[in-house]
């Protein structure tokens, strides 16, 4: 599945000039020429990350960065034609993940939003009781899940099915393994039951049930990367 960028900048030729090099990487690119816009479209889309200009019409980046904080953590680089100290620490201090100044190499930008996703995808916070997958937050501790900030309401098994794929990140784990570990081996119903499982899961989990992926002729697999 293609990451997809929401980039913010009022100069229609730098965007376009970004815009090619983001493609040629597999990238899908959303363009926003103001601050007005690209809250809308945040609203409305899902976004694995955002590239914002801080100059600009209507609603400056900082605006945009400060209320997108107050709904999602998605990864976020600023990008400016002010190297000063100040309006870096003001980035940071909004939430913003990095910092590119002007005039930018379109190429080091997309290798660093690259390097930024793999960061911020398979994450564990310091007590190891919080799991982040993109906007998938899995709360071991409160026994609860998030997608981008919203609860998901997954049945006890769904729950201990997600666990399972997540521990075994990256592994091709069979249906019969699925199910004798978290079915347990005296469960005497068939490899459906596990299919219907996560078909369930992947549905409740929304765009965040694509690190879920089927293995053919194999089994099913949680993966960071996908």
């Amino acid at each position: 599945m293609k990451r997809r960028i929401l980039l913010v900048e009022d100069d229609m030729l730098m965007r376009e000039f970004i815009t090619d090099y983001f493609k040629k990487e597999l990238w899908e690119v959303v363009e926003a020429e103001n601050g007005r816009i690209a809250l809308e479209i945040f609203e409305q889309t899902s976004i694995d990350l955002i590239v914002l200009d801080i100059m600009m019409p209507e609603m400056d980046g900082w605006s945009v960065c400060r209320r997108i904080r107050e709904k999602s953590n998605v990864p976020i680089i600023i990008i400016t034609a002010r190297a000063e100290d100040d309006d870096q620490l003001m980035g940071f201090e909004l939430g913003a993940d990095e910092y590119v100044t002007k005039p930018l190499s379109p190429r080091v930008l997309v290798a660093r939003a690259t390097a930024l996703m793999k960061r911020t995808e398979g994450t564990i916070s310091s007590d190891g009781d919080l799991l982040i997958y993109g906007d998938l937050w899995v709360n071991r501790m409160a026994h609860t899940v998030s997608v981008a900030g919203k609860p998901i309401n997954l049945s006890p098994k769904e729950y201990d099915l997600l666990l399972f794929l997540t521990k075994h990140d990256g592994k091709v784990l069979s249906r019969e393994y699925i199910l004798d570990s978290v079915w347990g081996y005296d469960y005497f119903g068939d490899l459906r039951t596990v299919d219907t499982h996560i078909k369930k899961l992947r549905a409740k989990l929304g765009d965040e049930g694509r690190f879920i992926r089927t293995v053919i002729r194999a089994g099913y697999k949680f993966e960071i990367e996908a």
